[in-house]
């Protein structure tokens, strides 16, 4: 029961840090109301995002805790794992990218903010596109290791002996 309940807690956890994270920023930025606001009108590409982030945690704490794959068998474990976890940040980066434009004015970039802002959602489109990427590879990453385990079968002898 125990190895269900750390991806879904992997799970629960990734996605309220993305909307932590989310609310956080823009809060921050401009208040509460303005980050409502921006949620509703951008709701049907930041949840995806949201899910695909804490599908990517779940399949990364399986990987790492190996809790469907015997811990007999290493493999380059080491490898995979920074494999996934690289993927994985940098899915987020990609995805939070366009919130930097409610800080960069204050930065005196509003140039880089005006950029940042006119192509919101291909960023955003770009982030899913990286999390779907990364959620695909430790899908892979999974099955292979899934593969190694099955038994091979034994051959029947075509002249038996009696």
């Amino acid at each position: 029961m125990k190895r269900y309940l750390i991806p879904l807690a992997a799970f629960l956890l990734g996605s309220t840090l993305m909307a932590g994270v989310y609310f956080g920023i823009l809060t921050w930025a401009q208040g509460w109301d303005y980050a409502a606001r921006q949620f509703l009108l951008n709701r049907w590409y930041i949840l995806p995002i949201w899910v695909g982030f804490g599908i990517q945690a779940a399949l990364y704490s399986i990987l790492r805790f190996r809790l469907f794959i015997p811990t007999t068998s290493t493999g380059n474990a080491g490898a995979l794992m920074g494999t996934s976890g690289g993927t994985s940040v940098t899915a987020m980066v990609a995805c939070c990218l366009h919130h930097v434009t409610d800080v960069l004015p204050i930065l005196g970039l509003s140039a880089a903010a005006t950029f940042l802002t006119r192509y919101q959602r291909p960023f955003m489109l770009v982030g899913l596109g990286m999390e779907v990427i990364g959620i695909i590879v430790m899908l892979i990453i999974l099955y292979r290791e899934r593969k190694k385990l099955q038994p091979v079968q034994k051959f029947q002898p075509v002249l038996e002996t009696k």
